[in-house]
């Protein structure tokens, strides 16, 4: 694979659903903002993938970050930086965008078999659980296994 070969990996909302028709099912779908990429991140994507076949992982745009109240100085990197790193990554299938404050219209866009967020969510509080549900899809809250945030690490490096 050449150096940009995973960055066809990224695709527009517009092209999701076409792209994902020729992935194997089933179907695992993720989101976040994978702002600072670490151990914790990998980790959990990882395990997401091994839910399913194929794994597409929407990401909240630069706007969605900072609605999310995580800071002024975030997202510290681009969405085209995030979703290129998460491209690049073995486990990761399809990467995509949203600018929503949630990710409904690109679950909807997939239909997933399965939806999956991090440990810190409840299964019935996930964005998605009815509609995925809906179709006879399941739910799941990965554990945290490292206990790793962008947070934390932009607070150790604060302090260095």
């Amino acid at each position: 694979m050449n150096a940009s070969a995973f960055e066809a990996k990224i695709v527009s909302p517009a092209e999701l659903p076409h792209r994902v028709a020729n992935l194997p099912h089933p179907l695992v779908f993720t989101n976040g903002c994978f702002d600072i990429l670490h151990r914790g991140h990998v980790t959990y994507l990882a395990q997401a993938r091994s839910l399913g076949a194929s794994l597409i992982v929407a990401v909240n745009t630069d706007a969605s970050v900072k609605r999310l109240g995580k800071g002024d100085e975030r997202p510290i990197n681009t969405l085209d930086d995030r979703m290129a790193l998460l491209a690049a990554l073995a486990c990761v299938s399809l990467v995509t965008w949203f600018n929503e404050d949630t990710p409904l219209a690109r679950i909807l866009d997939c239909h997933p078999d399965v939806l999956v967020k991090g440990g810190d969510w409840p299964v019935e509080k996930i964005v998605g659980y009815n509609e995925v549900t809906g179709w006879g899809g399941s739910v799941h809250s990965i554990p945290f296994i490292h206990q790793k945030s962008t947070t934390a690490l932009l607070e150790k490096i604060r302090r260095l």
